[in-house]
């Protein structure tokens, strides 16, 4: 695999960071070389932040931000309204959007043309299962499913491991995650 660069849009405490940080670990787990990291600075909860991912099967020498993403993740689609999701995005690109929209409206709403759109309602799954507005892990699910980067089952072992050390006396939010990962792979629609 060439490199492959994601860049994730979302609001301090929605988890932009964690989820990139978990697809780094369990890419990192199938021998891929990668690379996961946030930009922000002294941003207060709700204000927009930047997470990244570069994944290769060859060692990464590049370290800065992401400017040309081949994929977009947007956890909050208000962000949309004032921000250029898709800056840099190749006519090849992919947007993977939060929202209950349609592929089709997102597609129009952002004035894209050759670009491939995906959603999912990742707020609607976390508020069902997490009782808690944080889409991270249900995007990563989406992600997965649409990018076919990793395969689903050693991924979902990895998330499983890491938030099993983060949360070990909460069995409910690892298991409550993985649910909602689950349910967002099968519900990410084109």
């Amino acid at each position: 695999m060439a490199l492959l660069e994601i860049r994730w849009h979302g609001r301090g405490g929605q988890g932009a960071k964690t989820a990139a940080l978990l697809f780094g670990a369990a890419a990192v787990e199938t021998g891929k070389y990668i690379q996961a990291f946030p930009e922000y600075g002294p941003e207060r909860m709700g204000a927009p932040v930047f997470a990244f991912n570069r994944i290769s099967d060859e060692p990464i020498h590049q370290h800065c931000g992401i400017k040309n993403p081949r994929i977009v993740v947007v956890l909050d689609p208000t962000l949309m309204e004032t921000i250029d999701v898709t800056e840099g995005l190749p006519a090849d690109g992919v947007v993977l959007v939060n929202t209950q929209k349609t592929a089709a409206e997102i597609k129009k709403q952002l004035t894209l043309t050759t670009q491939e759109i995906y959603v999912v309602d990742a707020s609607k799954i976390a508020n069902e299962i997490l009782k808690r507005d944080i889409p991270n892990t249900p995007m990563l699910g989406a992600l997965i499913k649409v990018s076919k980067l990793l395969e689903f089952e050693p991924m979902l072992k990895s998330v499983h491991d890491r938030l099993q050390k983060k949360f070990p006396t909460r069995p409910d939010v690892v298991e409550g995650n993985i649910k909602a990962i689950k349910r967002a792979y099968e519900e990410a629609e084109a």
